[in-house]
């Protein structure tokens, strides 16, 4: 006995279809309805950490939902990437990391998530250098001075960054190919821990993201040698860059940015991207970040996607010459 004629069924079929996308839209038009969780892969205190809390009230006030920050450091951001990962892809998990999330691949050998695959980009929110600092007793005061102490004694000297595979621990193997000078690299696991430790005489120097730094330069209990890009930073315009000071072929931009696990709607980015960008077009959140030595950026997720498809090649190029490794 036939239930259906088969025009009837057909067009059952076809209604069954149809719906299936529309109830996916109208549940994605409803995002958000309940609180976000931001993963944020460093302790509290550090640069990431510092940015995402500048932004975090006025993402609440645009979504109408709570953000909340979850920091989870270790392992230069992988464990709380790893968390982010493998969370659900529906965007009340996104992650805000920075620059180290297309460095990892390259001197991890065994990462427990693939950066090109397991994420979606949303969009990039700030970018800024990374800037060499030292304890005040450290004898070297300009970055010659302390090319010079190195040389005069190999392997001595160490410096500081907020993990292996971070911007400030390709910033330092940078500088010791280019000058062709040894020292000791001491990974932390985050930007604040690690200025404590400089600050009170454990570790001479620290490559760090300013924002982790600025308040303790500013305040004198810590001096900046220099910056790691090509031109200087609006919130410390008398430190020079390491090409100014006198190391060639020398740049290294950091940068923070949301992504969400792979397979999250396009509307749900879309929706995330809107929030970024319309974020980073105002006044008092683009001053805030200038004052920690940072610069609002915002664009298309395909923008972020490019970024990080060159990045990932330029740094496995690095880790190869530098011979940079981290079992």
């Amino acid at each position: 006995m036939k239930l259906f004629a088969p025009w009837l069924r057909t067009g059952l079929l076809a209604a069954a279809a149809l719906a299936i996308p529309l109830a996916a839209q109208a549940q994605n038009a409803e995002y958000p309805d309940k609180p976000i969780r931001l993963i944020v892969p460093y302790p509290p205190g550090g640069g990431t950490d510092v940015i995402a809390r500048i932004v975090q009230e006025r993402f609440q006030a645009l979504l109408g939902q709570p953000i909340i920050i979850e920091n989870r450091g270790g392992a230069a951001g992988s464990i709380g990437t790893e968390v982010a990962a493998k969370s659900a892809p529906n965007g009340y998990t996104v992650l805000f990391t920075l620059s180290s999330h297309t460095i990892n691949p390259s001197i991890y050998p065994k990462l427990p998530f693939d950066t090109a695959k397991d994420f979606e980009p949303v969009g990039m929110v700030a970018s800024l250098p990374q800037i060499l600092v030292a304890n005040m007793q450290f004898p070297a005061n300009t970055v010659a001075e302390l090319i010079t102490l190195a040389k005069a004694k190999p392997g001595t000297l160490s410096f500081a960054s907020v993990g292996n595979g971070s911007p400030g621990h390709l910033a330092g193997e940078l500088l010791k190919l280019r000058t062709g000078t040894q020292m000791t690299h001491i990974p932390y696991r985050g930007g604040g821990p690690a200025v404590t430790d400089v600050m009170g005489g454990q570790v001479p120097m620290l490559w760090v993201s300013i924002p982790a730094a600025a308040q303790f330069v500013k305040s004198g209990k810590l001096k900046a040698l220099a910056v790691s890009t090509q031109k200087r930073s609006a919130a410390f315009p008398d430190v020079p860059t390491m090409q100014e000071a006198g190391v060639p072929d020398f740049e290294v931009d950091s940068w923070y940015a949301m992504f969400v696990p792979a397979k999250t709607p396009r509307p749900v980015i879309d929706k995330l991207n809107r929030v970024i960008n319309t974020v980073m077009r105002e006044p008092n959140i683009r001053d805030k970040l200038l004052a920690q030595g940072s610069e609002g950026v915002g664009g298309t997720p395909e923008e972020l996607g490019k970024v990080v498809s060159t990045e990932l090649a330029r740094w496995s190029k690095l880790a190869r010459e530098a011979n940079i490794k981290v079992d």
